[in-house]
């Protein structure tokens, strides 16, 4: 599941991972938890290096975030610690949306929640938790993340609603047009408009008439522009950026995924 209300154990097992407790993590600890804790020190706004090592300077971090959030200054990442790092994403998983609302608004909705936690890429390029959360616990340079992104939040709002998908999702843009194609949900650059693309719509973003670069959602379409939600892009657009970003957006070189 790609939501929950108390248990985390009803969640995805890749989506798990990254926020159940695994136990206390302190002084000495190598591997993945040592590399999640870093993370989330650093996606909170104390900078380490990324190394996997819970050394000394892991453990001063981990007190000054401690101390910020306060909490027990004890350099030991027990529940509580864990639990504030988490938080944020926890939040995107059981935020507050109302359940008669319309598909589209809903997956707007969803899309909203997910911005205003800021997620960020840490650690390289296409890394982190908020990348494996989106990418099915997949990260790294080939995992660009786009389509991960709006892949989720529509699956968040069709299974709040008990829909199904409108289109089955996928990390590529390229098969996310297919399957609107396939659909009859695809609408061309040539017929978009204010009034034929509404909130809630993919757009793609077109290199060539058989390749599209970039996905993200519409929440507004106006007459020569229109504002969107996306993943793995910045405040210039770029198609390989490193977090989730409301932007306004032109109608040349796009095309739209309408429901």
């Amino acid at each position: 599941m790609y939501t929950f209300d108390n248990d985390i154990s009803q969640l995805a097992n890749w989506i798990e991972k990254e926020v159940a407790f695994p136990g206390n993590i302190a002084s000495g600890k190598r591997g993945t938890a040592a590399r999640r804790v870093q993370e989330w020190l650093c996606l909170h706004n104390h900078q380490v290096s990324i190394d996997a090592d819970f050394g000394g300077v892991t453990k001063d971090a981990v007190q000054d975030f401690q101390s910020a959030s306060r909490l027990p200054v004890t350099g030991v990442v027990d529940e509580a610690t864990h639990n504030k790092f988490v938080a944020p994403m926890l939040r995107t998983l059981s935020p507050k949306i109302k359940k008669n609302m319309s598909y589209s608004d809903t997956v707007v909705a969803f899309a909203k929640a997910h911005l205003k936690e800021h997620p960020l890429e840490v650690g390289g390029a296409n890394r982190g938790p908020w990348v494996r959360m989106y990418m099915k616990g997949n990260e790294g340079k080939p995992w660009a993340w786009c389509a991960g992104f709006t892949t989720f939040c529509m699956q968040q709002a069709c299974e709040v609603l008990n829909l199904p998908m409108p289109i089955k999702g996928s990390f590529s843009c390229d098969s996310l047009a297919a399957q609107a194609k396939s659909a009859g949900l695809f609408l061309r650059e040539r017929d978009a408009t204010a009034s034929t693309v509404p909130a809630g719509s993919l757009f793609l973003v077109r290199r060539t008439s058989t390749d599209w670069t970039h996905v993200g959602l519409v929440t507004k379409a106006e007459a020569s522009s229109f504002q969107t939600l996306e993943g793995n892009t910045n405040d210039d657009g770029d198609r390989e950026g490193y977090e989730v970003c409301a932007r306004r957006r032109g109608y040349g070189k796009k095309d739209f995924v309408v429901f």
